[in-house]
Order: C-alpha cells, then sequence, then structure tokens
C-alpha cells in the first residue's frame, strides 16, 4: 500500500441527502428567478396601460350634488 491514496468516500445514504438538498436549492433558485419575472411582467403590463387608477384616485364616485335633508327630488330638477 505504499504510495497508493486513499480517496475518501461518503456513504449513499450522506450523498443522497446531498443530492436531495442541491436539487432542493436549484429548484428555490428557479422559483426566486420565476417570481421575479412574474412581478417584473405584472409592472410592465400596468406601465403599458398607462396607469388609470391614478387618474380615477381623484375622482370621487357618487352623485355631483348630494340632496341636503329635507329638499325635494322635484325642487332639483
Amino acid at each position: 500500500m505504499v504510495g497508493v491514496q486513499l480517496m475518501a468516500k461518503r456513504s449513499r445514504q450522506t450523498f443522497q441527502k446531498h443530492q436531495k438538498e442541491q436539487a432542493r436549492q436549484q429548484k428555490q433558485k428557479i422559483k426566486a428567478a420565476r417570481r421575479l419575472q412574474a412581478k417584473q411582467r405584472r409592472a410592465d403590463a400596468a406601465s403599458e396601460v398607462g396607469e388609470p387608477l391614478g387618474e380615477m384616485a381623484d375622482r370621487r364616485l357618487g352623485p355631483e350634488h348630494a340632496p341636503v335633508l329635507g329638499d325635494r327630488v322635484s325642487d332639483l330638477a
């Protein structure tokens, strides 16, 4: 055994655990990249529409003139 180098060997179970952990980390990276792309795609779609939400936020909903208590509908017409 002179001059023979022994290689460290991992047990089968440890190697499988390592492979499983590597696969899990790879999946996490892919999911994170996909989420980022979806977020950017939504932001791009919103900017293409032209932000109508901002314009509508200034508008008040409902009638322009709300009747005061005691006013009759026939008086307003």
